[in-house]
């Protein structure tokens, strides 16, 4: 009988500049999650349904039809428990959904790796 690897909880991380969507990547794989990347808020929705993650970390600016905060929105809708971080080095230019968090850039990754609850 084969060894079964424990299942982990699967993140999706949405910014459009390749190297902060690698970096949030990075950190959350090395906190034991599986981590899907995106660079756009369409992508990110399709992965929402099929994947089902437990945690969207998304900017605010992306290129698209979407930004961040509509993502947030959408992913609520989705799943009520799902953890949403958003972040952004501007305001935050519209309320985000019940229980979603705002962070400025730069992110520290203790504040993020607390809030995404590993």
């Amino acid at each position: 009988m084969g060894q079964s690897k424990p299942i982990r909880p699967t993140a999706i991380v949405v910014e459009d500049d390749d190297i902060q969507r690698e970096m949030l990547a990075l950190l959350l794989e090395q906190s034991n999650f599986d981590v899907l990347q995106c660079e756009d808020a369409e992508t990110a929705a399709l992965a929402l349904k099929v994947r089902h993650p437990s945690l969207v970390v998304t900017d605010i600016n992306l290129v698209g039809k979407m930004d961040g905060v509509d993502l947030a929105h959408f992913a609520k809708q989705h799943n009520a428990d799902m953890r949403i971080i958003v972040i952004s080095g501007r305001p935050l230019p519209r309320p985000l959904p019940p229980g979603a968090k705002f962070f400025t850039k730069p992110v520290y990754p203790t504040m993020l790796l607390a809030e995404a609850g590993q």
